[in-house]
């Protein structure tokens, strides 16, 4: 667990390693000065540029990648989503001054780990970085679904979902409610190893790969159908 990372006078085998991108120098200065003031976080690269971020990331390695979201050059949700088909153990977390619902949806399809906003308390970005470090996603699905419901946009059908069956539509349904494949078959009447099936084949379907992005989906469906 992450909290091994946070215990004094125990020595850990190597730091996280972070890589900050933000076209503001204060802001990234800040930020390192934060993070390696607590000893077992080392800030291994920095840039103000999306395009030098996409590349430099990768050969890098870093446990996490602090990505602010708006860039001169482009958008650190792009970047995420470049850095992670490189490399998908590379954790990443989107930066942003703004509390957007369609920028929360970017960052979570491009497979971001956290959404932080920049008002975040200095201790609760360092816990974040560590959980994230540790594998841990900070986007609970049926948090980040309630944010979505509040998205009133675009046409009644979503092109991503069209192609799935009506059954595979209830269980997404389903998902973006948080439930757990043993709770959608008692609810069903289904098998749980057949709605294990119609997850996989619905994931596979939508083009994601996580429970957390088809409950975006879910959210961004009854928005759009005026559901609440």
């Amino acid at each position: 667990m992450w909290e091994r990372y946070a215990e004094p006078g125990r020595p850990d085998p190597r730091p996280i390693t972070v890589y900050l991108l933000d076209d503001h120098e204060l802001v990234r200065r800040g930020i390192r000065d934060l993070l390696e003031a607590e000893g077992d976080i080392e800030v291994a690269g920095e840039s103000g540029l999306a395009r030098e971020a996409a590349h430099r990331i990768p050969a890098l390695r870093p446990d996490v990648a602090v990505l602010d979201c708006r860039l001169p050059d482009g958008s650190g949700v792009d970047v995420c989503r470049q850095v992670r088909s490189v490399d998908p153990t590379i954790a990443v977390l989107i930066l942003t001054s703004y509390d957007e619902d369609e920028a929360l949806f970017a960052a979570i399809m491009a497979g971001a780990a956290g959404y932080v906003l920049k008002q975040i308390k200095g201790d609760d970005l360092v816990t974040t970085v560590r959980r994230v470090a540790a594998g841990q996603s900070m986007l609970d699905p049926a948090v980040t679904a309630q944010v979505l419901s509040r998205l009133r946009s675009g046409p009644p059908e979503d092109p991503v979902t069209r192609h799935l069956t009506p059954k595979e539509h209830q269980i997404l349904d389903l998902v973006g409610e948080g439930m757990t494949n043993r709770q959608i078959a008692e609810r069903l009447s289904l098998a749980e190893k057949t709605v294990k099936n119609y997850v996989s084949t619905m994931l596979s379907k939508l083009g994601v790969e996580s429970r957390t992005q088809a409950a975006i989906i879910a959210a961004r469906q009854h928005a759009r159908s005026g559901h609440h």
